[in-house]
């Protein structure tokens, strides 16, 4: 009983020195919303770019098709943490760091989440276009409105995955100077030199924020397969 009131009060006092003591918690909170604002940027160009990948990649233009083809090449072909030194120390050094965090993150998970989408895409039956274009929809409209709905319903837990994915991946942001959640327990540990509740500390929140969206996104599938269902 004394080895375990022993271990809780060790604990307990690790707790308050690493996060209470001198409001360290705020370092923390600080960090957390860098994390998430960074993330949902990230996300939304991500997107975007991807979106924008595949259309390229259907142009008529030769041009445009390659263009897509060596980012997405480009990008899949050199490790993350290389392309965010590279835009911040040699492309962009003009930009903040949290606009080329942005950027180089936005970039690399768009290829990977063309690739996705283009799968999706490709997944979806050659029928549903011709049905589309009997109804006398041009072919953009027949991807807006036929195609690409049910390939983002094909491809919606990759997909997902991915931007989770991104979401960890920005624990790297620290090479650039910027303090997020990752950097905040890495400055409280250099103050206090304790590792070991910092750094669980900070896992613990990445769980939790990845847990979170996990299950939400587990929700929104289920929802999404009862309305086929109906359908």
């Amino acid at each position: 009983m004394d080895l375990i009131a022993g271990f809780w009060n060790d604990l307990a006092a690790s707790f308050t020195m690493n996060f209470i003591r001198e409001s360290r918690y705020l370092i923390i909170l600080n960090g957390l919303r860098i994390t998430i604002l960074l993330s949902l940027c990230a996300i939304t160009l991500s997107f975007a770019l991807a979106c924008l990948t595949n259309v390229l990649r259907r142009s008529r233009w030769r041009i445009l098709r390659w263009i897509a083809s060596a980012y997405v090449d480009v990008i899949r072909g050199t490790p993350i943490v290389v392309q965010l030194m590279i835009i911040y120390f040699v492309i962009l050094r003009d930009l903040s760091s949290f606009s080329v965090g942005v950027i180089a993150f936005g970039l690399n998970s768009g290829a990977y989440a063309s690739e996705i989408i283009r799968a999706g895409i490709e997944s979806v039956d050659r029928g549903q276009a011709e049905a589309g274009r009997s109804l006398g929809l041009g072919a953009r409209d027949t991807m807006i409105y036929i195609i690409f709905p049910q390939a983002i319903k094909n491809i919606l837990p990759a997909l997902a995955n991915e931007f989770i994915i991104l979401i960890k991946e920005t624990s790297i942001v620290g090479y650039i100077g910027m303090i997020d959640l990752a950097k905040a327990g890495d400055i409280i540990r250099s103050r206090t030199y304790t590792a070991y509740m910092p750094l669980i500390g900070v896992a613990v929140i990445y769980y939790i924020i990845i847990k979170t969206l996990t299950v939400l996104l587990a929700r929104f599938e289920r929802r999404l397969k009862r309305m086929d269902q109906r359908t």
